[in-house]
């Protein structure tokens, strides 16, 4: 496939243009809120009734600083059943159409694994797609991205959800036994194939942001190993996703009662990011835009001021 080099430049609404090259990556964090146009999300489903709610929702999101608006109309959360191609388009054709009219500048991804979900949603004013099956529930998908020159978010996902449990209900770690069982080596060489695969079917390199699939088939301790050791999922040459708002893996190891709503788990996300950011990430798809996006300003600063990680303790 074609080696696209990373153009070190903020991302603007042209990049994300569906007839457009996609570039992602850039010197600063790049914030995707989410908006989740389901009943049964494990955070948020049944929050937003109407198009015009999401709307209303989205400007919220851009005034507190998202560059992007990732909407779905499937849950993919531990347990969940799938939901067929017409359903997802009642759901999602609506809000996305509703966000493009007040934001017409706004990046906008659609949250599904099925193409046909995939090419209204983009005719309706989506820039991107993410995929949560990397290509893999629906063959056509990575022909389409090639056809429509659009965004793709490929994430790796061990198995379906409908056939996973939450990270930290596991009573053994999900096996990566491929790679000797470590996760970051599997996860790497699995997102390695969904790039010779998009790049066989057409997909540039620069079109494609990788997800690592934080919480899909990974135990609490491997979702850390993802997020610590990102710099070798960076060698692919991609920029990276940190998908970890809300994420039971947050409660896990913050302390947090399990038992308690995932809206509680803030100050966990946004511990999760800023780790991740330092370790290579740069777009953070999360619920609670303003305050991560303050957080993660914040670590920017810092960082173009000298910032360095922090000697270990004698």
């Amino acid at each position: 496939m074609a080696d696209d080099r990373i153009n070190h430049s903020t991302p603007t609404r042209t990049s994300w243009h569906p007839r457009a090259t996609v570039a992602w990556q850039g010197d600063r964090s790049w914030v995707m809120g989410i908006i989740n146009a389901t009943p049964d999300s494990f955070s948020d489903g049944g929050d937003i009734a109407t198009p015009a709610g999401a709307a209303e929702r989205a400007v919220r999101m851009v005034i507190d600083g998202a560059a992007g608006i990732d909407i779905g109309g499937e849950s993919t959360r531990p347990g969940a059943t799938r939901v067929d191609s017409a359903e997802q388009r009642r759901r999602v054709l609506p809000v996305i159409a509703a966000v493009r009219k007040v934001l017409p500048a706004a990046v906008i991804s659609v949250d599904t694994t099925i193409a046909e979900v995939a090419s209204a949603a983009l005719d309706a004013g989506a820039d991107a797609i993410n995929d949560v099956s990397g290509g893999q529930d629906d063959r056509a998908m990575l022909a389409l991205v090639a056809a429509r020159g659009c965004g793709y978010i490929a994430m790796h996902r061990l198995m379906r959800p409908a056939e996973d449990v939450y990270s930290h209900q596991y009573r053994a770690e999900p096996s990566y036994a491929e790679a000797g069982g470590d996760v970051v080596a599997a996860v790497r060489a699995a997102l390695r194939r969904v790039l010779d695969g998009a790049g066989e079917a057409g997909v540039m390199a620069s079109q494609i942001l990788l997800d690592p699939g934080i919480g899909f088939g990974k135990s609490v301790e491997q979702n850390a190993a993802l997020i610590s050791r990102a710099g070798e999922l960076l060698t692919l040459g991609r920029p990276l996703l940190c998908g970890a708002s809300r994420k039971s893996f947050v409660a896990k190891l913050g302390g947090i009662d399990m038992a308690a709503p995932a809206r509680e788990r803030l100050g966990g996300t946004i511990g999760a990011c800023l780790a991740h950011r330092q370790a290579g990430a740069s777009v953070f798809r999360v619920h609670d835009v303003g305050p991560c996006c303050q957080a993660l300003r914040v670590w920017d600063a810092l960082a173009a001021s000298g910032l360095r990680t922090p000697p270990k303790s004698l």
